[in-house]
């Protein structure tokens, strides 16, 4: 089972027909991922705790959570926190009903730790790793860059995206293609414009989760590429294992 790193963009994806996301979305299991999984689990830009913590509304997955908290702590996380009262955030809802609208699978979703670094949350996903042996999708949603304070509000076309998120995109691409996974990992100091394009990295840790959760020499694929609101990058990649 391949992992995926889904820009959600804002929860208006769910109804607005001009964004070509919400289109790719629609279109996931026709072309990304035929064979349905067993479960989901999301690693979401929109949960942000201390430690790692994991919810399942029901009825949920709750074997997956008791799976993934066993991993995690066998991989040295420490204490893991197990949240059966929340629900859903739009990170997880807003894809997972243009993907799979009939929500018929299991769907269990863990937070980041924007506290942290981003090896931090790639080593999360290479404990993870086991699951997509088990028919488990995993998929980081957050935003290949996220600026909110430098959107574009007007409602109508989206105008050419700035300098600056285009020159972090454009660098994200090329670092993931090109297999420069240690540079992602230190995007921070590696990356044109990274404090412009992500002055919180909530949103982009999902990314190195799926990324370290794709397993040992991974390669990644672009399977579609949007901009909306000017800045906002909807950009959905998927990390895979190589064959031997």
């Amino acid at each position: 089972m391949d992992t995926f790193f889904v820009s959600h963009g804002s929860p208006t994806l769910s109804i607005d027909e001009r964004l070509a996301a919400r289109h790719f979305l629609k279109s996931w299991r026709a072309k990304v991922l035929s064979a349905p999984p067993r479960a989901i689990l999301v690693v979401s830009a929109h949960w942000d705790t201390a430690e790692p913590a994991i919810k399942y509304p029901a009825p949920g997955a709750p074997d997956l959570a008791r799976r993934v908290k066993e991993l995690l702590k066998e991989a040295g996380f420490g204490r893991v926190k197990e949240d059966k009262s929340r629900g859903l955030d739009h990170g997880a809802w807003v894809p997972l009903m243009l993907m799979y609208p009939e929500a018929n699978i299991p769907v269990c979703q863990l937070s980041v730790q924007s506290d942290r670094d981003a090896t931090y949350h790639y080593n999360m996903g290479k404990a993870l790793a086991p699951l997509r042996h088990d028919g488990v999708l995993i998929f980081g949603s957050g935003s290949a860059t996220h600026n909110l304070r430098l959107i574009d509000r007007n409602d109508g076309p989206s105008p050419p995206p700035p300098t600056w998120a285009s020159d972090f995109d454009n660098w994200l691409k090329d670092a993931l293609l090109s297999g420069r996974y240690e540079e992602v990992n230190h995007f921070e100091e590696k990356a044109p414009c990274a404090k412009i394009a992500h002055p919180w990295p909530d949103h982009f840790y999902p990314l190195h989760v799926a990324l370290g959760a794709a397993g040992e020499k991974p390669k990644a694929e672009l399977i579609h590429h949007s901009w909306s609101n000017g800045s906002l990058s909807v950009a959905q990649l998927s990390s895979y294992c190589c064959l031997s």
